[in-house]
């Protein structure tokens, strides 16, 4: 056999092999210790102190009576390269287990490789359907380590656009799940109206998705001209076409059949498990930090926190609905109280100098040069900054050196925290609800592996 067909030959059998995620897969029942297999099934959510009871896990079942399967890792019916082992008896979930990692990207270390200037182009491809709240989340970090305040102006622009995000995020989650239950209809519905969001949003920022509007000191730019009639078209379509999502999906048979009474979570469990968002008020939990640890001016406006009462898919569905009415409830009012003035902070630390001056003085040019290629420097200190996303709770940590790039940064993803939930929801459900839970869930992997 020559060199080169040996080579294609090791290839070849190095492709072919088994390969493994170690620790993360989910083991047959032989080969794993009674505390593991207790975490797999759920029963490691413990209540207050009570200790792990092996007699809540089912030993006695034989390895020979049950199957190991793998869900994905394969986009969209897993809403992203998310992998799910599912142990099988019949098509009854027995134990499930999440395997990620297939899209780590490393954005927290790169994170610190750039300046603070540069982050937000990189935080708001985290979570690529909420990209402004994103970027509010690290720049309100920055801002609380430089101790800036952000005019009045911009701080009703941001909570404007985060809402518009949040519908935007919701109709995709619409959208999705409808598909995931066969709804090719809500699939269409969803999409369509989620284009007037976004075409307002290339109309303000120039792009679509990952807009890096948001940044330390304010936004990129002020709101376009005519921003009010296209932010009234948007509330005025969207809100009818909620009615219309009520009626296509609330009442239909097969609808309800798929999510009523299916995956429950108590509240213990939900905050057992620290999950937060639309998962964690399905159970009847109020928490919503625009409301219990209000930023921006939601303090100002008024909106319900929408609450559930069983914890079930239909509870998450009827929540994320009604919250796309709430949010334009709060749009509106930013459009009638809008105030005029800066849309960014005029701190020359942090602000760049107008472009036309750039080419009338020596001083603004240097300025201009020296805050893009080098940043400013934060002082030294820590800050956790938390705002609230269409998934629940996202925080930014950032550790300052002094310099002008983050000592280091760490962002709380909600949909990280959220997918621990996913076995304790599985067990016992049938595995056509699978795809289900998961939707349901709403995890975003780009956030998950960052």
């Amino acid at each position: 056999m020559s060199e080169p067909t040996v080579r294609t030959a090791e290839r070849l059998e190095a492709l072919t092999a088994e390969t493994s995620e170690g620790p993360q897969e989910l083991q047959r029942r032989e080969a794993t210790p009674a505390s593991e297999l207790g975490r797999e099934v759920g029963s490691v959510v413990r209540i207050g102190d009570a200790p792990f009871n092996p007699d809540d896990v089912d030993y006695e079942r034989a390895d020979d009576e049950t199957m190991i399967i793998n869900m994905g890792p394969s986009h969209p019916s897993t809403h992203g390269v998310l992998r799910i082992m599912l142990e099988l008896d019949g098509e009854i979930v027995l134990r499930a287990k999440p395997v990620i990692g297939y899209l780590h990207t490393g954005m927290e270390k790169t994170g610190e490789m750039l300046s603070y200037v540069q982050g937000a182009t990189n935080v708001t491809r985290m979570d690529y359907l909420s990209p402004v709240i994103n970027e509010l989340s690290y720049s309100m970090a920055v801002e609380a380590l430089l101790g800036i305040e952000v005019p009045e102006r911009a701080v009703w622009i941001r909570m404007m656009m985060s809402e518009l995000n949040r519908i935007s995020s919701h109709l995709v989650w619409m959208a999705t799940n409808g598909m995931d239950l066969g709804s090719t209809s809500m699939m269409i519905y969803g999409f369509r109206e989620r284009e007037l969001i976004l075409a307002f949003f290339e109309k303000t920022a120039g792009l679509r998705l990952n807009l890096n509007y948001v940044r330390p000191g304010g936004v990129a730019a002020d709101l376009p001209d005519g921003w009010e009639d296209d932010v009234e078209v948007i509330c005025d379509t969207i809100y009818e076409r909620t009615f219309e999502y009520d009626e296509l999906l609330t009442g239909q048979p097969i609808f309800r059949q798929r999510m009523v009474g299916v995956a429950p979570i108590s509240a213990e469990e939900a905050l057992a498990l620290g999950v937060t968002g639309p998962l964690l008020r399905s159970t009847g939990v109020p928490w919503d930090l625009r409301r219990t640890m209000p930023y921006l001016a939601y303090d100002q406006v008024d909106f319900d926190v929408i609450v559930g009462t069983y914890g079930d898919n239909f509870d998450r569905y009827a929540i994320r609905l009604n919250e796309i009415r709430e949010s334009v409830r709060i749009i509106r009012q930013c459009l009638e109280r809008m105030p005029a003035g800066d849309y960014r902070s005029q701190d020359p630390k942090v602000t760049p100098p107008p472009r036309a001056r750039i080419g009338e003085s020596m001083e603004a040019l240097i300025h201009h040069f020296k805050l893009f290629t080098e940043g400013f420097h934060v002082p030294a200190g820590e800050v956790y900054s938390a705002v609230e996303s269409p998934r629940g709770e996202h925080g930014c940590y950032i550790v300052s050196d002094g310099g002008p790039k983050p000592y280091r940064m760490h962002v709380r993803a909600p949909s990280f925290v959220n997918l621990q939930a996913i076995p304790l929801l599985m067990r016992g459900a049938s595995m056509a609800d699978a795809i289900t839970v998961i939707s349901t869930v709403d995890p975003i992997m780009g956030e998950v592996d960052r």
